[in-house]
């Protein structure tokens, strides 16, 4: 009985894959292990917004290996294109891209639901975050006209590890929340007498929504 191939989904291992790079072929995720990473996908090389993208986070690609992070990005170009396209960003825009990006035929794209046929036969805006153990933490799509906003990448990979180092949870618009600023969340009671603890322990709204300090 043939078993039908899905599209990964978080908290499922990132897919074993075996993939041409402009800095050559690489296993993933094994290339990456001990380290998070994010892979995003854009339409095409030579292209304004892809051009501002790529320029976006190898500007921020210091950033993102403070926090043992890596980049590697991918399209249907071929090989030689990306390179090129790296030479021009270098010799235009003064600035060297250091990081990866694959240049898929189609199997790559076709695993992980890169391509939409709606929006043509490109592959679109994915990006997917994923941990030091090979799990997919985060998918997000955006479409060909929509550009990407690093900052919010960086913030994400911030909100996971300190998530996992303190147990907590991240509100909305960490580390600027309308209502905790820059605290985190307990998790909610799982019992009344923790229940009943909580606003003694914590700054509370109510006992389900308390915070803290990291």
């Amino acid at each position: 009985m043939e078993v039908e191939e899905k599209m990964p989904l978080i908290g499922d291992k990132f897919p074993k894959l075996e993939v041409q790079t402009s800095e050559g072929k690489m296993k993933l995720p094994d290339a990456f292990k001990g380290k998070w990473f994010i892979l995003f996908s854009h339409p095409g090389d030579f292209t304004p917004v892809c051009t501002t993208e790529f320029y976006a986070f190898q500007k921020r690609y210091p950033e993102f290996k403070k926090l043992n992070t890596e980049l590697i990005g991918l399209s249907v170009d071929q090989v030689f294109s990306h390179i090129k396209w790296e030479e021009w960003i270098n010799e235009n825009l003064d600035l060297k891209i250091e990081f990866p990006i694959i240049a898929d035929t189609g199997p790559v794209a076709n695993t992980l639901g890169l391509i939409h046929p709606n929006k043509g036969t490109n592959t679109v805006r994915a990006v997917f975050i994923i941990d030091p153990k090979g799990v997919i933490r985060a998918i997000l799509y955006y479409p060909q006209e929509l550009g990407r906003n690093m900052d919010e990448f960086l913030r994400m990979i911030k909100g996971f590890q300190t998530a996992e180092k303190h147990g907590v949870a991240i509100p909305a618009n960490w580390p600027n929340n309308e209502l905790i600023k820059d605290e985190v969340i307990i998790p909610p009671a799982a019992d009344t007498k923790t229940a009943e603890k909580r606003k003694k322990e914590y700054d509370c709204y109510d006992w389900w929504f308390c915070h803290k300090k990291t």
